[in-house]
């Protein structure tokens, strides 16, 4: 699970632990891994999603401690650009934007797909945003993370065309607005994915979490190695 240290990536995996399955829960700082281990019990791993290396060594630790990664949630993103239009950001803010919620996705999918299409059995769950829809770009808010995830779309239909055929099924996942310590605030009545809610409250991070819990449990049969899950954080 990427990005599982807090929010909705935390609960996430809280609830995979809950059905069983073993996680692995990555950040920058392992000392973040350990404090959420602290709270569901899976293992740490450091992991920075915008370095290949750390990756690699992750990936490579993960394996180790499990034996093959069959789950992986691509969960790790970054909002730089809040109050921000399209003239007004700095290109240091799109690049650092992208490389954690794109290309950090794009290099951890890298290094776990080849051993789930070897194992005969893989899940990839990118988490994304409606943010990343182009039918609702209604306005030119946050443009460096829209972008991000409308590629992040990109990657997913791409990866999902090319593992056709084979039992590694990828997906994306919109947990919708999300009340957590890093947005969803009562204030926010105005944003898009809450105006589409019959009751215009953000979600709490439960429900916001099983959404995506549920489609990583309904994307065909389960693993001959049941019991294993790697989620990453930032």
């Amino acid at each position: 699970m990427t990005g599982g240290a807090r929010g909705i990536g935390l609960e996430m995996c809280r609830q995979l632990a809950d059905q069983g399955l073993r996680v692995l829960v990555g950040a920058r700082g392992r000392e973040a891994a350990e404090e959420a281990c602290r709270v569901i019990g899976p293992a740490a791993l450091a992991l920075d999603v915008t370095s290949a290396k750390s990756v690699t060594q992750a990936v490579r630790e993960a394996t180790g401690l499990t034996g093959g990664i069959d789950v992986l949630v691509n969960n790790a993103g970054v909002s730089l650009d809040r109050e921000l239009r399209p003239p007004n950001v700095d290109e240091d803010i799109l690049r650092a934007t992208l490389d954690t919620n794109l290309t950090g996705a794009w290099r951890v999918a890298e290094a776990v797909v080849p051993g789930m299409v070897e194992a005969g059995y893989g899940r990839v769950v990118n988490v994304t945003s409606s943010y990343g829809s182009l039918a609702l770009t209604d306005s030119g808010r946050h443009p460096a993370y829209r972008i991000s995830k409308t590629a992040l779309n990109a990657l997913t239909r791409m990866l999902a065309a090319e593992l056709s055929g084979t039992d590694v099924l990828v997906n994306a996942a919109d947990p919708g607005w999300t009340r957590s310590g890093r947005g969803g605030h009562p204030g926010l009545a105005g944003a898009p994915s809450r105006r589409r809610r019959d009751d215009g409250r953000a979600v709490r991070r439960p429900q916001a979490a099983a959404v995506v819990n549920r489609l990583r449990s309904g994307m065909g049969p389960a693993s001959p190695r049941r019991r294993r899950c790697a989620a990453p954080a930032p």
